[in-house]
């Protein structure tokens, strides 16, 4: 490391430094012990200060701060004093701005019992990290409580249609957990375990086939749990969205997320449910949406839903090569935009594939990404795909997505191995009712009747994205362990990107997008887990 000026302390600031900080002498360091609201009014002074950060707690945080509990295995910030601590948070608040503070501290909160139509409010915002509970580890069959785990939406159970909702998703469920077993027989006949190949990792793999084959079953009501770590001000975001939402139940986790909070990072969300700023926020999000819908129903009643492909791609940057060559070259140069464009224009087109070859380089695995010259290069997607395929490219950060309401009007999809393991029949029926509850429930309550509809139900979906996000989502994608129905989206977008685009030498770079198929996707990565847990032991 470069030489640095080490800062000296009394032994008394020395003391009161070093539960807060994990080294007193070095250029780098981490901050411990300390509640979010106070790292966040800390780095928010710091931007505006000619002092080092710990000098800088010691001249104006230390005395707002307690000591930490002396427990060991204590909670950070379990021996502060949170009073003191939003006090000094209204002093930077009113000082030196609130949102400013509120991007840099965050808390970690889990969601659970959230149906698949929330967890797609609560994944929203690009600003914040979430793990999802996965259909395909976890058989949906067991009955906590004695009852299947769906959402029971206080406006349904408090309609006319109470009992035929929980009747018809009672029978969904029913015919799920009926199928699993045959399912699993048949998969075990049709891929037998190889000679070498570990038990336990076969069959985990043939658990996640089966549940693959048979998610499409599960209606959105289908509960799931989500874990999500975000910044005050993307928390603020979300809130105010759910606050503003038609379905009850995104406003009640509203409700309880504000609440829970509140206990850890309370000063970053005061403006929410005032009437004179969150309020205001949260009526404007409902009354635009509701506006922009009668806008929507009366300029489009009536139109006629024209047959388009699974995955169409309907805008993209007309000069990709130059554009990408362009911005390699800028920052290695001294020249403007404009100037180096003319340049890469009249360049022979060996040379521009010189220049691409030397910022690529040799890309040993999928996470080794080149830079950002290509986020000049855009494409828009239009796709219409089961609700399973858009739940899983929904939750990539780097693109903007808009989609339609969940409905039956699409149609379904029908995996050919449940045809071949002979439960086609009955993949039909239940199908067919969720549709009929749908139908049933849309005159009355037209949101909610999403709840009804199965993951095997397509959507309409816009993806809006730059290259180099699409390097990432595609590569990840269409990994052999991934899900058919994913799979096949991504291989056609990459597809579409080389051929509909004409955007060749951009798909060449996307050289670890897979474009084979499958039968036991998951059986190598198993293998390889299994290994490692052998290595460990």
């Amino acid at each position: 490391m470069h030489p640095y000026t080490v800062e000296t302390f009394t032994p008394a600031e020395a003391a009161a430094l070093e539960p807060f900080v994990t080294n007193l002498d070095q250029p780098v360091f981490a901050l411990t012990h300390l509640p979010e609201v106070v790292k966040g009014a800390l780095f928010s002074r710091y931007s505006r200060s000619p002092k080092s950060l710990r000098r800088l707690f010691l001249d104006e945080f230390a005395d707002d701060v307690a000591p930490p509990a002396a427990q060991v295995g204590a909670e950070p910030g379990a021996g502060t004093d949170a009073g003191r601590a939003a006090q000094l948070y209204e002093r930077v608040f009113v000082e030196y701005g609130d949102d400013s503070v509120a991007q840099l501290g965050g808390a970690h909160v889990a969601v659970e019992q959230a149906s698949n139509l929330l967890t797609k409010v609560l994944e929203w915002g690009r600003l914040g990290a979430y793990l999802e509970q996965s259909t395909r580890y976890i058989p949906y069959d067991d009955q906590p409580g004695g009852r299947y785990r769906y959402l029971r939406d206080p406006d349904i159970m408090t309609s006319r249609h109470a009992e035929a909702y929980e009747r018809e998703l009672d029978a969904s469920f029913d015919t799920y957990a009926a199928l699993l077993p045959r399912v699993r027989a048949w998969a075990e006949a049709r891929f037998p375990r190889e000679q070498g190949a570990a038990h336990g990792a076969y069959r985990r793999t043939v658990t996640a086939k089966v549940c693959d084959l048979l998610r499409g079953l599960l209606p959105a009501a289908t509960l799931s749990n989500v874990g999500i770590f975000a910044s005050g001000q993307s928390y603020e975001q979300l809130l105010l969205r759910l606050r503003s939402h038609e379905l009850a139940e995104a406003r009640q986790t509203g409700a309880a997320l504000l609440g829970e909070l509140r206990a850890v990072i309370p000063s970053f969300l005061t403006r929410v449910d005032r009437p004179d700023r969150g309020g205001v926020w949260s009526d404007y999000l409902a009354q635009t949406r509701g506006a922009t819908r009668q806008v929507a129903e009366e300029l489009l009643t009536g139109e006629p839903v024209l047959e388009a492909p699974e995955v169409q791609l309907v805008a993209w940057s007309p000069d990709a090569d130059t554009e990408l060559v362009t911005g390699i070259l800028y920052p290695h140069s001294h020249l403007p935009e404009a100037q180096l464009r003319r340049v890469v224009e009249a360049m022979p087109a060996a040379e521009r594939a010189r220049v691409v070859r030397a910022w690529v380089g040799e890309r040993g695995n999928r996470r080794h990404k080149p830079g950002r010259a290509l986020e000049r290069i855009t494409y828009r997607f239009d796709v219409c795909s089961d609700y399973g395929a858009f739940r899983d490219l929904q939750r990539h950060r780097m693109l903007t997505i808009e989609w339609q309401e969940l409905s039956p009007l699409h149609g379904y999809d029908t995996p050919h191995e449940l045809v071949e393991a002979g439960v086609e029949a009955e993949w039909h029926q239940t199908l067919e009712r969720q549709a009929s509850l749908w139908e049933r429930l849309h005159g009355d309550l037209p949101r909610q009747a999403q709840y009804a509809v199965g993951l095997a139900y397509r959507i309409r979906y816009s993806l809006h994205l730059n290259a180099r996000a699409a390097m990432q989502m595609l590569e990840l994608r269409t990994g052999p362990q991934g899900h058919a129905s994913y799979r096949r989206v991504c291989q056609q977008m990459h597809r579409l990107i080389a051929a509909e685009a004409g955007h060749g030498a951009v798909a060449e770079l996307m050289c670890f997008v897979d474009h084979s198929t499958g039968d036991l996707e998951r059986l190598a990565a198993e293998q390889v887990q299994e290994a490692r847990r052998a290595a460990r032991a």
